[in-house]
């Protein structure tokens, strides 16, 4: 990672800030882009100590409509980006029939302009500055819902599968230019979106997980990240589609019932 720059959406908590961490400690400038003020200074400055680099926050709430990206552009300005990790991502806040799904209508905007229109739009503002160096690193955080359709999540499903698709297309395109684009596929990691709070082995840490993720940069340019992932995505991809949309909907039902139950309860 012999970069200047690293820019990464997302950045306060989870994968996001694990990127962050991981590439300071590895000697690279951060940029830190999230839409809370208050956090991105406290992690700024948790950096700044620990691994003795340079960070610079930028505020922005990926889910507005309006263009926060000429802001973003700015604050980029002059900057000698090396890599970009477009981790900003939402999910439901447990699986539901797309038509109950709350706000649905919200709901959708927002899971678009997340999970979506940011991998698109930071990526048109990072990768012509890549192409002047002839090199550059892109990583798009999609998930392994997005490796197959994944019922109850379907509109998160259907969204980290074009972060798949779009990775796997730029990555052909400019792979013989220096730049490398490489799509992360975790399953579940203990993190504040997964609701998981005790790390395992087939649920690390976030801080696990991207150490284990960036060894993979420049060897794989689609990875389910760990070693425990790449075996359950290994197993997941012998199956027939239906089957595995089947089992998907069979857990995520028993996920619903829980999650409503519990709700009830309260």
């Amino acid at each position: 990672f012999f970069f200047v720059v690293a820019v990464v959406t997302g950045a306060t908590d989870g994968i996001g800030k694990a990127y962050a961490e991981e590439l300071a400690r590895r000697g690279m400038k951060v940029v830190l882009i999230s839409r809370s003020k208050e956090k991105l200074d406290q992690v700024s400055s948790e950096i700044r100590e620990k691994y003795k680099v340079e960070t610079k926050v930028i505020v922005a709430d990926f889910g507005e409509r309006e263009d926060i990206y000429n802001g973003i552009k700015a604050g980029l300005e002059g900057l000698e980006i090396g890599v970009l990790v477009n981790n900003v991502g939402m999910s439901y806040g447990y699986p539901e029939y797309f038509i109950e799904v709350p706000e649905l209508e919200k709901m959708i905007d927002k899971m678009v302009n997340i999970n979506i229109m940011s991998v698109c739009k930071m990526t048109r503002l990072v990768l012509p500055g890549m192409l002047e160096r002839s090199k550059g690193i892109i990583l798009n955080i999609a998930s392994a819902a997005g490796m197959s359709p994944t019922p109850l999540l379907t509109l998160y499903s259907a969204t980290k599968a074009f972060v798949d698709f779009f990775s796997q297309g730029l990555h052909a395109e400019y792979k013989s230019k220096g730049i490398i684009v490489q799509s992360v596929l975790p399953y579940y990691v203990a993190t504040k979106m997964s609701k998981i709070r005790k790390p395992t082995f087939d649920k690390p840490s976030p801080e696990t997980y991207v150490r284990a993720a960036l060894g993979t940069v420049g060897l794989q340019s689609r990875t389910n990240g760990c070693l425990a992932h790449a075996l359950m995505g290994w197993v997941i991809s012998f199956l027939p589609t239906s089957t595995a949309i089947n089992i998907a909907m069979k857990q995520n039902k028993q996920i619903r019932s829980h999650y409503l139950k519990k709700m009830k309860e309260k």
